[in-house]
């Protein structure tokens, strides 16, 4: 007999509500953003279905953090659980039909990419410890972003996010759902720990980050005066569409499954730096000095998510640094 699903709270509900809201908010200012950066004229006018493409792949990220998954809990069907994710190249159509760019291939690989996933991970009932199955399904997520395989799907300037949220979604839901991975940490319910730790290790990070920078000539101090305004949204970009992205990635889950084998301190090494490699084609060349700088950012941002296991506090130090960066060093 299946165990029952568990009901969802009515907190659950307000929290889902609140976090819609701002979610609609969000939306507003990136729409701001996208006009402002003349992001309409390179698609010829017709904006509105990228957008929403854009909408619906950032959804899952955001809503996942305040709890949808209570509700994708009560599915109890295999077959579903397994085929849902499917739905996540209806984007892609809203994107290409309207634009009259459709293509099966792209549309097929989208639609197969997360199922497949989910069918690895959901049939295998896997330990919480890293396998060959993780091993299969994480590198080839891994490949699929760095040789740009998907790019064809959205082949325009300033659309480059859309396949990465698109893996993240992959990522997100198969290892939340099928493979309930314990110990992710992903939330966006405000936490004042989450902030605090995430504070304090960008602190740590950043003498040794900036004076390593100067040093390697990576970087250089431009002094800059930035509106509140561009510093906020500068924030929110770089948070939902780098930071939670790699720090689910690095940390939640692969830094997570590490830690049963090969122990905290050799987990949160290893992870740093399999990160710091993922940002050696920065440029045309090996771009060592940024491997190195990502590998030492990546010690803190594992430190950060480790002391509670929240996605929130590693996500916070990528933030700053990142920001930090682009606004004044870069």
């Amino acid at each position: 007999m299946h165990e029952s699903a568990p009901a969802t709270s009515p907190s659950s509900v307000t929290r889902l509500a609140g976090a819609s809201v701002v979610f609609a908010a969000l939306l507003a200012g990136f729409w701001i953003e996208v006009h402002s950066i003349g992001l309409t004229e390179t698609l010829g006018g017709q904006i509105a279905p990228a957008f929403i493409c854009f909408a619906l792949l950032l959804a899952p990220l955001w809503f996942f953090g305040f709890g949808v998954v209570e509700f994708l809990a009560r599915i109890q069907a295999i077959v579903i659980r397994v085929l849902l994710p499917a739905a996540l190249a209806l984007p892609y159509l809203i994107f290409s039909i309207p634009r009259h760019e459709f293509h099966w291939v792209y549309f097929i690989a989208l639609a197969l990419i997360p199922v497949t996933a989910a069918a690895i991970v959901e049939f295998s009932q896997l330990p919480q410890k890293l396998t060959w199955q993780d091993f299969a399904v994480l590198l080839g997520i891994a490949l699929i972003l760095e040789t740009h395989s998907l790019g064809g799907a959205w082949p325009y300037p300033g659309l480059g996010s859309l396949p990465k949220l698109y893996l993240a979604d992959v990522v997100l839901y198969v290892y939340v759902v099928n493979r309930r991975l314990n110990g992710i940490g992903y939330s966006f319910v405000p936490s004042s720990s989450a902030f605090a730790i995430g504070l304090r290790e960008w602190l740590f990070f950043a003498p040794i980050g900036i004076g390593l920078g100067l040093v390697l000539h990576f970087i250089r101090f431009y002094a800059r005066v930035h509106s509140a305004i561009e510093i906020v949204g500068a924030m929110l970009v770089t948070f939902l569409l780098t930071a939670v992205p790699e720090e689910l990635f690095f940390r939640g889950i692969l830094q997570n499954l590490l830690e049963p084998l090969i122990g905290r301190t050799r987990a949160l090494f290893t992870a740093s730096v399999l990160f710091g490699l993922s940002h050696f084609h920065k440029s045309a060349t090996f771009n060592w000095r940024y491997v190195i700088l990502a590998f030492i950012a990546g010690i803190f941002y594992g430190r950060a998510w480790r002391s509670r296991r929240q996605i929130m506090a590693s996500a916070t130090t990528h933030t700053l640094v990142d920001v930090v960066w682009s606004l004044w060093f870069r």
